[in-house]
């Protein structure tokens, strides 16, 4: 059973992978090409190698050939600190999104730069999240920004965003700063779009209070291997022993705790609030 549920999660994230692959190339040679603008990431900087070579040494190089060469060296950290499953299907979308941009066609779709900036700015960020989703990503500072969200416990996809202003200012001071101040419309809805899909560093505070607190706390412990604690106390409309569980949970787990909770205890009252930061000891399933 365990080798035919590992073999489904894998399908699985191959699905998410190509998914995500194409997705990308095509907001490459569409998007990203008709408004001349530079995505975040190793994509971007390929895109500025691109284009660099090709004003002003006359070059025309493949996306995969500069895309591959910068992503062999975080590949490799990656693999060596993130997760060794993780980095080889990133590696394949890697390779997927090469080729794929290679063969597609450049297509122009509209011709208004700021509709181009946004609607390619999301589609980015959604091609991102079904990577992660499916326990990959698109490589270079993918592997950066998972390595110190590892670290530190907390999503670091907004600091990637710094990373990628020292691009901008490269990009402007040759190719124009409209185009760059536009890259940021588009690296900006892309972050916030990773930042909303992309769960797994959220957290959420979980108030229970139950007359059934020991198959609750059992519940918590089993679905998600965090903590609980409990305080006894008194309700007052009714006066009778009621107990308060609090526990911090990933914010995947807290619809399927919940549906657990009330089909033992149909009259707990739970209440769910927003975590900014969590420090301590929290349980986080591990990249592979």
């Amino acid at each position: 059973m365990a080798v035919k549920h590992k073999k489904y999660k894998d399908l699985i994230t191959i699905i998410c992978v190509i998914t995500a692959a194409f997705i990308s190339a095509v907001n490459l040679k569409t998007f990203v090409n008709a408004g001349g603008l530079f995505p975040g990431g190793f994509n971007g900087l390929t895109v500025l190698i691109q284009r660099t070579c090709s004003r002003f040494l006359a070059i025309d190089i493949p996306f995969s050939i500069v895309n591959y060469s910068l992503n062999a060296i975080p590949a490799y950290i990656g693999f060596k600190m993130i997760g060794k499953k993780f980095t080889l299907y990133s590696i394949l979308m890697i390779l997927l999104t090469g080729i794929f941009v290679d063969m597609i066609p450049a297509t122009n779709i509209t011709e208004d730069i700021l509709l181009i900036s946004i609607f390619g700015g999301i589609i980015n960020g959604i091609a991102l999240s079904i990577a992660l989703k499916g326990n990959a990503s698109s490589g270079g500072t993918d592997f950066i920004s998972m390595w110190i969200s590892k670290r530190t416990k907390k999503s670091a996809w907004n600091y990637m965003m710094g990373v990628n202003a020292v691009m901008l200012v490269i990009a402007g001071a040759l190719f124009g700063w409209e185009s760059a101040l536009y890259s940021i419309i588009f690296q900006f809805c892309s972050t916030q779009v990773i930042n909303m899909l992309h769960t797994r560093y959220q957290r959420m505070t979980m108030f229970i209070v139950t007359s059934n607190a020991d198959v609750v706390i059992e519940i918590v412990h089993q679905s998600t291997h965090h903590g609980v604690t409990r305080l006894e106390g008194i309700g007052t409309y009714t006066d009778k022993p009621r107990t308060l569980l609090y526990t911090v949970v990933n914010t995947t787990d807290v619809k399927n705790i919940i549906h657990l909770i009330k089909e033992v205890d149909p009259s707990a009252f739970v209440n769910v609030t927003k975590t900014e930061l969590v420090e301590g000891r929290f349980y986080l399933d591990p990249i592979k």
